[in-house]
């Protein structure tokens, strides 16, 4: 795990744009398509904000959210919705997203259909993660029922998740699928996700603190 620590938010949004946009651009030297995996929620924000401007071979780029709560795209809390109004917008907008959601009435109908769309697309070749107080990364949620298994090194693409305590069902691409990115980031903000981060290598356990199942070779990007 490298840690890169920037003065202030502002910093870390351009360096971090940068260092998506220079993984992306090698990624496409080795590779004809190429597959972007990036987080949902509020903090990856401000990044695609400067991501979405740079000068790339977009066509060539499959966006793919880490995980999604099972709503709609047009929800507010849909991670498809932000990528969408953050991302896919100005150079990006060339890009092809892949949802995960299909419409099924419940995660468990709609993720073999997932796994069979994403399967085909692996590796990942960039990797955009953010981390929850909780040491939770994508929605590898500890207390899961499902952990384990979405943990486990033969676990498929995508799979089902019922986090505790969240209103909503989950679909998550597994760690093995994270894990085995080319390019991985990791995105935090404050002295709380440090704190939390730090605990994660205190505690040495995946089960409870599911971003150490992720960590190996990562770059972690924090700023306070």
């Amino acid at each position: 795990m490298e840690f890169r620590e920037y003065a202030d938010r502002d910093m870390l949004q351009l360096g971090l744009a940068g260092v998506l946009a220079g993984a992306l651009t090698l990624a496409l030297q080795q590779r004809e398509q190429v597959l972007f995996a990036v987080a949902g929620g509020e903090t990856p924000g401000p990044v695609f904000d400067s991501l979405c401007a740079v000068a790339l071979e977009w066509e060539r780029v499959t966006v793919l959210p880490t995980d999604e709560r099972w709503v709609g795209g047009d929800s507010p809390r849909s991670n498809a919705r932000m990528i969408g109004e953050r991302l896919l917008v100005e150079r990006a907008a060339r890009a092809r997203f892949l949802p995960l959601h299909t419409g099924d009435p419940s995660p468990e109908e709609g993720f073999g259909k997932l796994c069979e769309a994403v399967e085909p697309l692996l590796p990942v070749s960039v990797l955009l993660l953010g981390m929850g107080a909780d040491m939770h990364v994508a929605s590898l949620f500890p207390g899961c029922p499902n952990l384990a298994a979405a943990l486990h090194e033969d676990a498929p693409a995508v799979l089902a998740m019922r986090p505790p305590a969240q209103p909503e069902p989950r679909v998550t691409l597994s760690a093995p699928v994270l894990n085995g990115a080319m390019s991985k980031h990791l995105l935090i903000t404050g002295r709380e996700k440090r704190a939390a981060l730090d605990e994660a290598l205190r505690i040495g356990d995946p089960l409870r603190a599911p971003v150490l199942a992720v960590l190996g070779g990562m770059t972690v990007h924090w700023a306070p």
